[in-house]
């Protein structure tokens, strides 16, 4: 009796695990049931013991080659074509991976802009753009020069130059344009140019790593004093030479970098004649012959001071002659 008790104990634990491994199973079977597109009409369906409604026999064994279908695809594992297919089942084109690294190029650049205004109002815009890149902050604009020539309100000129941070340069540029145009200046020149100097810092960066590598292995002769004393006296020269390419060469590197990280930006202001194009031309040509005139007279002096001991001489010459001759004819007579 207690043999047929534990073998029952046994068969029924068994159809216990069995229904735990089943259970998944039948959950996908029911989503898919449910989720189908031609589900079957509610006549077709047939009450359980307990009073629910489950599917037909017909839709219970399509839901569940379904499921199994579903199971091995989740199985399996991914093919090529499933890595493209997008989820509309066209296929798209592989993402290039984030692992290959991209190098830009290293551009130094230099801007210049250039305004023509009045005279009196060069002093108040150059302050005011000077003004506007320290309130950027030294990070991101710095003043290099400031200068500003002439007396008369026609001859002002005045220059500015900045180093302006590259990612931000176009920008400031733009607002000093407007600043500018409030003044009622006009821009008449603005140009940017850029110079690539990618291959310059790699080259001098690998260049530092050879000498740096030199130089330790120079050190470590040093160090555990292996050799004659002439190779050792020889391998503190070089080392000293060494020490000083390095320092040359990084010192180029980070002006180079500098380069990179800050645009050169250079602002020149000229002064406008009050009364327009028609004026500055005929000012102009006055100018140019007070300089005709002036260099004019500097050539007559220079000639005089030249030919005029000549003249007088050649002229004592022809006197002194004539009065021999009149001495001879006289004498003669």
């Amino acid at each position: 009796m207690a043999e047929m008790w534990r073998h029952y104990g046994n068969k029924e634990a068994v159809m216990r695990n069995s229904l735990k491994l089943l259970a998944p199973i039948s959950l996908i079977v029911a989503l898919a049931a449910c989720s189908g597109e031609n589900a079957e009409a509610p006549g077709e369906e047939f009450a359980t013991a307990e009073g629910d409604y489950a599917p037909s026999p017909e839709a219970a064994g399509s839901a569940a080659d379904t499921a199994e279908d579903a199971v091995a695809e989740i199985g399996s594992p991914p093919t090529q074509a499933n890595r493209y297919a997008s989820r509309g089942g066209d296929v798209a084109l592989p993402v290039p991976s984030s692992d290959i690294a991209v190098s830009l190029p290293k551009m130094a650049y230099v801007m210049n802009y250039g305004f023509r205004l009045a005279g009196d109002k060069i002093a108040t815009v150059q302050q005011q753009h000077a003004d506007m890149c320290e309130a950027q902050g030294p990070y991101s604009c710095r003043i290099i020069a400031m200068t500003r020539t002439g007396d008369d309100e026609d001859e002002i000129a005045g220059e500015l130059q900045l180093a302006v941070a590259s990612d931000k340069a176009r920008g400031f540029g733009a607002l000093l344009s407007a600043a500018a145009a409030q003044a009622d200046a006009e821009e008449f020149r603005a140009d940017i140019q850029g110079e690539d100097v990618s291959k310059s810092i790699v080259d001098t960066e690998a260049r530092v790593r050879s000498r740096i590598a030199l130089r330790d292995r120079l050190m470590e002769v040093l160090r555990t004093r292996r050799g004659k004393v002439e190779e050792l006296v020889e391998a503190e020269r070089q080392v000293a030479a060494v020490n000083e390419e390095i320092d040359q060469a990084q010192s180029w590197l980070r002006e180079q970098q500098g380069r990179v990280a800050f645009s050169r930006m250079t602002l020149t202001y000229e002064s406008a004649t009050p009364g327009g194009s028609f004026l500055r031309p005929v000012e102009g040509a006055l100018g140019s012959l007070g300089s005709i005139f002036g260099m004019l007279l500097a050539f007559l002096i220079v000639v005089g001071a030249v030919l005029g001991p000549v003249v007088l001489a050649a002229l004592g010459i022809r006197h002194f002659g004539r009065r021999a001759e009149a001495r001879a004819s006289r004498a003669e007579a």
